[in-house]
């Protein structure tokens, strides 16, 4: 498939759903691939992942204790959240401030599974995840950890994007610009992904998900990947 018709691919299943569930762990490229998969689908797009950051930067913010599980899942109910749905642009806005590159920062980061493994406030954000799909009337690329099995188990197509250890902890320093030390990334990926598998698992393929291993592909071949997989699937069906 050459770079051209990627570019030019038709909108498929024009008038019907169209969710594209892709879960996977830290440093396997999920965000940027299912935000170009959507492009190329011309579908809306959403970071879920994005969202428990925002939650979290909202409640360091404002001083609320991370281990207070009642005070942050009231605090998931109080967010006032605008998240960007276009795969063409990137804006994450709480409360009307704009915290699209500070819910990047280590320190966001470090504490974000403390958020992500708090039910309540992940009940709240699923919540508000699905509503949001509805309101792209089902036409939406959706990536995360729990998308294939909880957020949208009934998606037309179900993808697990996983990568070995040492491509994922590559990908997620050079994505960080260099920023971070060894011990920094490992928090970053290997252990951020050990805490959130208490609440979900997103290592191994639940039954009717595609797995996509990208370790020895670059961005542009898994991409091509990811889109022969929707292809087939839809076919398939």
């Amino acid at each position: 498939m050459t770079q051209e018709l990627l570019d030019t691919m038709p909108a498929l299943r024009i008038g019907r759903p169209l969710v594209v569930a892709i879960d996977g762990p830290s440093g396997s490229g999920k965000s940027s691939v299912s935000k170009e998969v959507a492009r190329r689908l011309r579908l809306a797009y959403l970071d879920t992942g994005a969202m428990y950051r925002a939650l979290t930067w909202y409640c360091v913010t404002n001083g609320i204790d991370l281990d207070d599980a009642a005070s942050v899942e009231q605090a998931s109910r109080d967010l006032v959240l605008e998240l960007s749905t276009s795969p063409q642009q990137e804006f994450v806005r709480v409360g009307g401030v704009d915290v699209t590159d500070a819910i990047r920062e280590p320190a966001i980061s470090s504490a974000v599974s403390a958020v992500a493994t708090t039910l309540g406030a992940r009940t709240e954000l699923i919540r508000r995840q699905r509503e949001l799909i509805e309101k792209h009337h089902r036409r939406m690329v959706v990536e995360g950890r729990d998308i294939t099995t909880v957020v949208a188990p009934g998606a037309e197509v179900r993808m697990l994007l996983t990568a070995s250890e040492e491509a994922r902890l590559r990908r997620r320093g050079i994505q960080l610009g260099g920023t971070q030390n060894a011990e920094q990334l490992a928090a970053q990926v290997t252990h951020r992904d050990a805490k959130d598998s208490t609440v979900v698992n997103f290592t191994q393929a639940a039954d009717g998900v595609v797995t996509l291993d990208s370790s020895d592909l670059d961005f542009e071949q898994t991409v091509d990947a990811a889109l022969v997989i929707v292809t087939k699937v839809l076919n398939r069906d």
